[in-house]
């Protein structure tokens, strides 16, 4: 099947499986599992922080960053589009008791520090207390601008609020900007990064930050059950995945471009934007659940609505992107 639904749908290629299956592992709760802890320190080093911490899930990895720099009745600002505010269950409210203060996004990703200085509570014993100031890079695939990020991070700090950064695909803004892993996560007191989207794992987030906030994140993450023993297993998967399928990135950008133009040659069809490895486009609502069906009929997934993602990743070629752009005329020739 092609599967452009997301690149999370990545299966571990047999040398990743082969790395997996001859790793040396220990028990990770007791912090003497040797695979996770290279993770860790790999991960920790390269983006400039002291410290690292293994997640089953970026979910859990940005959770757990909440809860370490918010205390029950905090609040945390962040954007409407963010994951960590609209696809995360509102795990941060329910778990953490924190409160979000979702601010609209811009056109490319960036949230208006007027609007964040506006939205920043007095201390008084009648609003929550802000606490923190969360981003996201990439954000609907665009990279957010280099001077934003400075001036931004720059801000939240000279206010007294700690910085967040939802690093899940930063290794794709690594790959488009040219620019270091620590170069993107500067200013930032704590950032999740995901191994299990672009850069093709199983499973599996490392947040890195200060000593004391990944102690603090580890007995979150205790409490959240993302404890896990033997996790070397998990853990050689992502060490594979920063050797061999960081810079590789570039095919996945190709084909997204690749893709883009295609679809922008068949009339019934927007192409809304493309970035890094996604592509937005918009088609008639009549047609998304018949194409959808006449996808899949001919081995091509995706998720067909009005306004649809398209993703993609390893597993996805410059080949199958011209199958996919053809099927979609095809359909619309019938």
């Amino acid at each position: 099947m092609i599967d452009l639904r997301s690149d999370t749908v990545t299966r571990p290629s047999p040398a990743m499986l082969a790395a997996m299956t001859s790793a040396e592992t220990g028990d990770d709760v007791w912090g003497d599992d040797p695979t996770v802890l290279r993770l860790q320190a790999r991960v920790a080093e390269q983006a400039g922080k002291e410290a690292g911490l293994f997640f089953p899930s970026g979910t859990q990895s940005n959770l757990a960053a909440l809860m370490a720099h918010c205390a029950r009745g905090d609040e945390y600002i962040v954007g409407q589009a963010a994951h960590t505010y609209k696809y995360e269950g509102g795990g941060a409210a329910v778990l953490g008791s924190i409160q979000p203060q979702p601010l609209e996004n811009s056109e490319d990703g960036t949230i208006s520090l007027e609007r964040v200085a506006a939205a920043i509570k007095p201390i008084d014993d009648h609003f929550a207390r802000t606490r923190l100031f969360a981003l996201e890079n990439t954000i609907g695939g665009k990279v957010l601008p280099a001077a934003y990020v400075a001036e931004a991070t720059q801000f939240a700090h000279g206010r007294g609020l700690a910085t967040h950064l939802d690093g899940a695909r930063v290794f794709n803004a690594v790959v488009d900007s040219n620019q270091s892993l620590m170069a993107l996560t500067d200013g930032f007191d704590s950032v999740s990064i995901c191994f299990s989207k672009g850069l093709g794992t199983p499973v599996g987030s490392v947040l890195v930050g200060s000593k004391a906030l990944i102690g603090s994140a580890h007995r979150w993450r205790k409490m959240l059950g993302g404890g896990m023993r033997q996790a070397g297993v998990l853990a050689a998967a992502c060490l594979y995945a920063l050797d061999h399928n960081v810079a590789r990135l570039a095919d996945d950008h190709a084909n997204a471009a690749r893709l883009a133009a295609g679809l922008a040659q068949i009339d019934e069809v927007k192409v809304a934007s493309q970035a890094t490895n996604m592509v937005f486009a918009q088609f008639p609502q009549a047609d998304c659940a018949p194409l959808e069906a006449w996808l899949k009929e001919r081995g091509i997934l995706t998720q067909m609505l009005y306004a649809s993602r398209f993703v993609t990743h390893l597993d996805v070629s410059a080949a199958d992107i011209d199958t996919f752009v053809a099927a979609v005329k095809g359909y619309f020739k019938r």
